[in-house]
């Protein structure tokens, strides 16, 4: 009785029929039933198999793109409840109930989440529209054009894959048109699709194909979807070994090409390197592959005690203390596997090696000259040394003072070493050794 004198009233004014009831009337659209067939006291069984049957069809449809919850089925029941409260006491309900599979309960669809109930009630509306407009039922035989506001708005970032999936879907049949400022609700590998909007203060509201004569905050979003899914295809392997930096990444894989040329133990192919952009960043990287159930490693600077921010990821178990590796384990010959001094993995090169492409790499801010060991002031780290003597000699490299670690490690790169002497060779095998050993 409720929703018919909605249907009646909304001519007069639309608010009385709010998303739920739109949702309601689709689905008992779908099943072929009038509101009137509630009132015959004779309809229930009719009603009730109609109505399974939609319930049926809508789990096998939902389920197929949802996937943040696959153990649910969609019931739905007609019951009269005189004891309920008003307008519910008059006439039959239509309870609508979501059932948990694995738990073995079921709750009223409105207690579910507001994306599910979104993503729930679209899927119904459309098809209630597809049933509209083709009188003979068969769904898909007329061509629609699909206009959608910000669609997914209650959807956190995989449900919107989800419903990007359905959108995709949906596009082999009909044409679909669809604004948003969501990453994850754009195609990173179709960008040829993508058209910005943008409010030009001579010209007024454009769309353009023009990405990259947009303004930067038009096409963040794209920037986004970009970096996403840059940062899903990075970790290609289930092994990773986070490093602070390229530059760490650079040393690795060009001394373990190196190792395995000579019949020694390299880096493992099934290993990938991931540099994350410094210390700070290994906690947020370990929280998210971790909770992907990838197997990880970690391999950092030491800077002559533990790194609390690891040990605090030890203690909270999201990555055990032997994953956990550091420069200076290997730079003793005699200690392997024990901390030491000061060190990064430049420190695990002869100082002669590594001063011989820092000079070739920086020969022009240098004037020609170049830096031998016995040059620097004593200390444990190379790096540190060399930029202590820099500073001391006035010779600036770069605006900000030291020099680009990366420049040097690219030069290493680009005019790699025929051969290593057999220290360096140790040092880097038993690191190979280590890593390798953890996974």
């Amino acid at each position: 009785i409720d929703l018919a004198q909605r249907v009646e009233q909304v001519k007069n004014d639309p608010k009385y029929l709010q998303p739920k009831h739109r949702a309601v009337l689709a689905l008992l659209r779908m099943a072929d039933i009038s509101i009137t067939d509630f009132a015959k006291p004779e309809g229930y069984e009719q009603l009730k198999a109609k109505i399974e049957g939609v319930s049926i069809s809508l789990t096998d449809q939902i389920m197929e793109f949802w996937k943040q919850n696959e153990e649910l089925d969609v019931e739905v029941d007609i019951t009269p409840d005189p004891n309920d409260e008003a307008p519910y006491n008059n006439g039959a309900n239509l309870y609508l109930r979501i059932k948990n599979r694995r738990h073995r309960v079921s709750t009223p669809f409105q207690q579910r989440s507001r994306g599910f109930i979104w993503f729930f009630s679209f899927l119904v509306w459309f098809d209630s529209v597809q049933y509209q407009i083709d009188t003979s039922a068969k769904v898909g035989q007329k061509n629609l054009i699909l206009l959608l506001d910000e669609p997914g708005l209650a959807l956190h970032a995989t449900a919107q894959a989800d419903f990007l999936r359905y959108i995709n879907e949906l596009a082999t049949k009909h044409q679909v048109l669809y604004t948003t400022h969501s990453p994850f609700m754009i195609h990173s590998d179709r960008l040829n699709q993508v058209r910005v909007v943008e409010d030009q203060k001579t010209i007024g509201t454009i769309i353009s194909d023009n990405i990259s004569g947009s303004d930067p905050r038009t096409i963040f979003p794209l920037q986004a979807a970009l970096g996403w899914t840059i940062a899903q295809n990075l970790f290609i392997s289930e092994r990773n070994l986070l490093v602070e930096g390229p530059s760490d990444l650079i040393y690795l894989k060009a001394v373990s090409a190196l190792l395995d040329t000579q019949g020694r133990t390299g880096l493992r192919d099934d290993v990938t390197i991931v540099p994350v952009g410094g210390l700070d960043k290994v906690v947020t990287f370990i929280a998210l592959l971790g909770a992907s159930g990838l197997k990880l490693a970690v391999l950092h600077d030491y800077r002559g005690a533990p790194e609390q921010k690891l040990m605090d990821l030890v203690k909270q178990k999201m990555i055990s203390p032997k994953a956990i590796l550091n420069a200076s384990q290997f730079r003793d010959i005699k200690n392997i596997g024990k901390s030491g001094q000061a060190s990064d993995i430049e420190d695990l090169f002869k100082p002669a090696l590594y001063l011989e492409h820092f000079n070739e790499t920086f020969a022009k801010p240098l004037s020609g000259a170049t830096i031998s060991e016995a040059d620097l002031p004593q200390g444990e780290r190379i790096i540190d040394r060399i930029e202590r003597h820099i500073a001391a000699k006035g010779i600036q490299i770069r605006p900000s003072g030291g020099f680009n670690h990366y420049g040097v490690a690219s030069h290493f790169a680009s005019n790699p070493p025929k051969s290593l002497d057999s220290n360096t060779l140790k040092r880097f095998e038993a690191l190979f050794n280590a890593v390798n050993g953890l996974f």
